[in-house]
């Protein structure tokens, strides 16, 4: 008989995900080749793992007032109840209310790359966002306040040492709010997020990727389902 461990299982999911980056790393020469390896490996992570209601890809987000966000690498958007998500020419673009949470996703953490990433993720979450009251069985309910959309930066290593030292928590501090990291991961060396009080901390459990998945799932299950789109706004721009 197989006798299963749930460590171990949970210590072999992170093993895989440092193995296959560290593997496109050294595989791919060109920079833009080894980047799309590397977002590979997080969107499947997230694909694999992540409840069916949540689907992944690298996308541009659209508000009903025609403004886009920067490409984004790794996008967790609704499929459930979120009416349309375009595809156009291999591109993806999704609505911003569908939207819960924007990963920038590189090789190596720095703190151009911090920076980077808050200005992608601010490209996001300044968009508009729609929200109807939800039509139920005892009437309709208040049209929801959009959540907050996470956002995030995901590597496999750090340019600094230690990777979670003064330098890391320099760079962590947004110029603009929009831009700040809620949470992230750093396979070679640790996950890290935002806590209650507004301080970033890195769990001490060696595995980095398992880490990071069990706390992005936590915080997505008390985000709650994104708002009821006002497909109509988006109509508008037929007649324009």
């Amino acid at each position: 008989m197989t006798e299963w461990s749930l460590p171990v299982l949970l210590s072999a999911l992170h093993d895989d995900i440092e193995r296959r980056l560290e593997r496109a790393r050294k595989a791919f020469n060109h920079p833009s080749v080894k980047g799309d390896a590397s977002e590979r490996v997080w969107r499947d992570l997230l694909e694999s793992y992540l409840p069916k209601r949540y689907q992944v890809a690298t996308a541009h987000v659209v508000d009903s007032a025609g403004a886009f966000s920067n490409q984004i690498d790794v996008v967790i958007f609704d499929r459930q109840y979120s009416p349309f998500v375009f595809h156009y020419e291999g591109q993806v673009i999704v609505p911003a209310e569908s939207v819960y949470a924007a990963f920038e996703a590189k090789q190596s953490m720095s703190g151009g790359l911090i920076e980077y990433a808050q200005n992608k993720i601010a490209s996001v979450r300044k968009l508009k966002r729609t929200s109807l009251p939800v039509p139920t069985i005892d009437g309709l309910r208040p049209a929801k306040e959009p959540q907050h959309i996470f956002g995030g930066l995901l590597t496999f290593e750090s340019d600094w040492k230690p990777a979670f030292g003064n330098p890391f928590s320099a760079a962590m501090v947004a110029s603009d709010s929009a831009g700040r990291l809620d949470i992230g991961c750093c396979a070679a060396h640790g996950a890290f997020w935002i806590n209650e009080s507004g301080e970033y901390v890195v769990p001490q459990s060696g595995k980095a990727a398992t880490a990071f998945l069990l706390e992005l799932i936590a915080r997505l299950q008390g985000s709650a389902t994104v708002p009821m789109i006002d497909v109509r706004a988006y109509a508008e721009w037929l007649a324009k």
